[in-house]
């Protein structure tokens, strides 16, 4: 019979932590075949699914079904949440755990080992309480909203002047200046973002004008890739003047010509202008017309 057990750190990537029953009124748990697939304790209301290695050499049915009985277990008994953590490269069990309503949450790098001892990323999954069961409406777009990639989504503004120069940013984060911006939190449109980060960053209102270009950025450095998303923010000779700099993002803003940016930004920013000052509005990849 499956039951909770005590926590025990273990970070092979099959939750494998720990062996025993953790009793009702706290006593030391008793032995527990190390392969048995079982629930332990991690902290209230929250046990994580150990043991997993005992699901390979299981029909994948028969596993889905027995996990599905060890959450159920646990719902039962008044737990909230049912976690797992397994190997990136073991697809078979993320996939067993997935179809047992467990939605992927995160990577934790070199959290793992493998079975000669090397670092390993582990891939966290989960199921809530409240959670729709599989096959119950809206499992599915949970689990495909969980699982499918997430992009990155950066939202800029593009200022000029009446001479044609450029407003950059001069960043107290990076050597690199940029244009006004941000990137788009969760749940909030592009346009939003730039309202926002204006506001905030030059302390100024500005009507955020029409759709520029769409690039997407390659990875770059450390960053993965990214869609980029500019927006005319019009003509405004004195801005330069008027703005009230958010001191903690911002050291100055400058006015540059055009011939001049690539001296003060990162080759795929410079890319990215000269193409929007030069062809005008449209779809780029890293800089470039498509």
């Amino acid at each position: 019979m499956p039951t909770a057990e005590r926590p025990s750190p273990s970070p092979t990537g099959d939750g494998a932590a720990g062996a025993g029953r953790l009793s009702p009124d706290g006593r030391a748990p008793a032995e527990v075949e190390p392969a048995a697939v079982r629930l332990r304790a991690v902290t209230d209301g929250v046990v994580m699914l150990a043991g997993l290695s005992g699901l390979r050499d299981r029909d994948p049915d028969e596993a889905v079904l027995a996990l599905l009985a060890l959450v159920e277990q646990a719902f039962t008994a008044g737990r909230h949440r049912v976690e797992a953590e397994v190997r990136a490269d073991d697809v078979e069990t993320r996939r067993t755990l997935q179809r047992a309503g467990l939605r992927p949450e995160g990577v934790s790098r070199g959290r793992g080992t493998n079975d000669r001892g090397v670092p390993v990323d582990l891939l966290r999954l989960a199921r809530l309480v409240d959670d729709p069961a599989p096959g119950e409406p809206g499992a599915f777009l949970g689990m495909l909203n969980a699982t499918l990639p997430r992009k990155r989504l950066i939202a800029q503004g593009l200022v000029r002047d009446d001479q044609g120069r450029v407003l950059l940013c001069e960043l107290t984060y990076k050597t690199d200046w940029d244009l006004p911006g941000g990137v788009v939190d969760p749940h909030e449109s592009p346009r939003q973002t730039i309202q926002r980060e204006v506001r905030e960053e030059l302390g100024v209102d500005l009507r955020v004008g029409d759709l520029l270009t769409v690039n997407w950025l390659p990875p770059y450095r450390q960053w993965d890739d990214a869609l980029l998303l500019v927006h005319d923010l019009g003509t405004h000779p004195d801005l330069a003047e008027r703005a009230s700099l958010q001191r903690s993002e911002l050291r100055a803003v400058h006015w540059v010509r055009p011939e001049d940016v690539d001296q003060h930004v990162a080759p795929y920013v410079a890319r990215h202008l000269r193409s929007v000052l030069a062809d005008g509005p449209g779809e780029l990849e890293d800089g470039l017309p498509v």
